[in-house]
């Protein structure tokens, strides 16, 4: 268990000390404070992971400590602690969120027992509201046999159990979360999976979402908040486009890295961490550091294992099991019947590049699912794929346009490849202007021009 700090609160100096020392020998970090109030005092302005509370005190007793507590929503696990006389007292304490109480005298051994089964109580608690949101979220495993699949597969393997870092590259929409996981499920690491996306959250949430914050560190920090990092203690860590975080934290980063350990925002204590960093890019990741995009010294770091992720269109076999998939999935959820994909809907899926890749993929099915109303996936239900002969976009000609009128043709090629875009990045819009090569500002203006918004 890594270091904690405990809070001690006893009107008795020598009962603080016999804890303090008690809690020492666990190599926890240790406060002390003489009654409730200054207990909360302490918690105002300090990190807490457990409080240790003498029910008895001549101010502020440790039972409405315990209601303040509650009452502020603080959810930090407590001890109490009690002589014979007053156990209903403290029966009624747990009733406020103490989770033990320990009676006086007591041997430091009893001590020992309730402090790790808090400590280890409050961190299950923690990760089972996290595994809830993940099993609410969802998430599917990879499909495909394709010999570039295979190779990545192996390196998977290979890589996994050495607990270094590793960076995925690879295009939007080609599974590079799925990579994340397969290597976190694979390492041996009993601790959770956290991912988090560098461009999805603004460079001002972003600090606080990894490393977390104490109450009243900035305007608005009305709670103490755990990071990312503390919550992928003993797992793994995914920072998805890396190449998006800014500069200022890129260095962070790299520190923490380097002395693993981290500090909360409006703390100045350290805090050590386990975890192991698996970072992806959808950029070239030697391009975006010539860019600026991404640290010299972070990419080193993070570049100890390379696993390249390959596009849709370099593994044309998988597709049509991956359609399959999707479609057994989605009808499955639906409570349908799975439709069969017939050959000529095949022969359109492969012919196809699939600049959304895997993702595109699910759209697309998802889409067919809805407006097929017979046992079969025909052509006609995969229009929105048009496609030449080179499997690239075909243009759609404007209502009562000729096939050769320039200015409708353009328009409908570039409400498609709009369209396309925002699909692939899933309705994220800034994410979107990145795959089109445009400003989020004209993005939005296009949208509003083709009906799209």
């Amino acid at each position: 268990m890594s270091r904690r700090t405990v809070l001690v609160v006893d009107d008795e100096v020598k009962m603080q000390r016999i804890l303090e020392l008690t809690l020492a020998d666990l190599g926890h970090h240790v406060l002390r404070a003489g009654g409730g109030r200054e207990a909360l005092a302490i918690i105002d302005a300090e990190s807490v992971d457990l409080v240790i509370t003498d029910l008895r005190m001549p101010d502020v007793d440790g039972l409405t400590l315990l209601k303040t507590l509650h009452e502020q929503g603080r959810a930090l696990p407590t001890i109490v602690l009690t002589a014979h006389g007053t156990v209903e007292t403290a029966v009624e304490a747990m009733k406020y969120g103490a989770i033990d109480y320990i009676l006086r005298p007591f041997e430091v051994e009893t001590v020992e027992l309730a402090v790790t089964r808090a400590l280890g109580v409050s961190r299950v608690e923690r990760e089972n509201r996290y595994l809830r949101r993940e099993i609410e979220q969802g998430w599917g495993g990879f499909v495909g046999a394709s010999a570039p699949m295979q190779r990545l597969y192996h390196l998977i393997q290979q890589a996994s159990p050495t607990g270094a870092a590793c960076l995925v590259v690879g295009e939007t929409g080609t599974g590079k979360e799925l990579v994340a996981r397969a290597v976190h499920r694979a390492s041996g690491r009993t601790g959770l999976f956290v991912p988090i996306n560098c461009a999805a959250i603004p460079a001002s949430i972003l600090e606080s979402e990894l490393f977390g914050h104490t109450r009243g560190a900035f305007t608005g920090a009305h709670a103490e908040r755990i990071g990312k990092f503390e919550l992928a203690d003993g797992g793994t860590l995914f920072l998805d486009e890396i190449t998006e975080m800014p500069a200022e934290l890129q260095a962070k980063l790299l520190r923490v890295l380097q002395e693993r350990s981290i500090e909360r925002l409006g703390s100045n204590r350290p805090i050590e961490i386990d975890l192991r960093v698996v970072a992806a890019t959808n950029r070239d990741p030697q391009a975006a550091v010539a860019e600026g995009r991404l640290r010299k010294d972070l990419y080193y770091r993070l570049d100890v294992l390379r696993l390249d992720l390959p596009p849709l269109r370099d593994r044309r076999e998988d597709i049509a099991p991956l359609a399959r998939h999707f479609l057994t999935r989605l009808a499955g959820a639906q409570g349908r019947p799975v439709p069969t994909l017939s050959t000529e809907a095949e022969h359109k899926l492969l012919a196809y590049d699939w600049p959304g890749n895997v993702r595109e993929v699910e759209n697309v099915m998802a889409r067919a699912l809805v407006l097929s109303t017979g046992p079969d996936i025909e052509p006609g239900l995969l229009e929105e794929i048009s496609v030449s002969a080179r499997g690239t976009l075909a243009p759609r000609p404007a209502p009562g346009a000729t096939e050769l009128a320039l200015v409708p043709q353009v328009e409908a090629l570039e409400r498609d490849l709009i369209a396309r875009a925002v699909a692939a990045a899933d309705d994220n819009k800034a994410r979107a202007a990145r795959l089109l090569d445009i400003s989020e500002r004209s993005l939005w203006y296009k949208l509003k021009k083709y009906g799209l918004s």
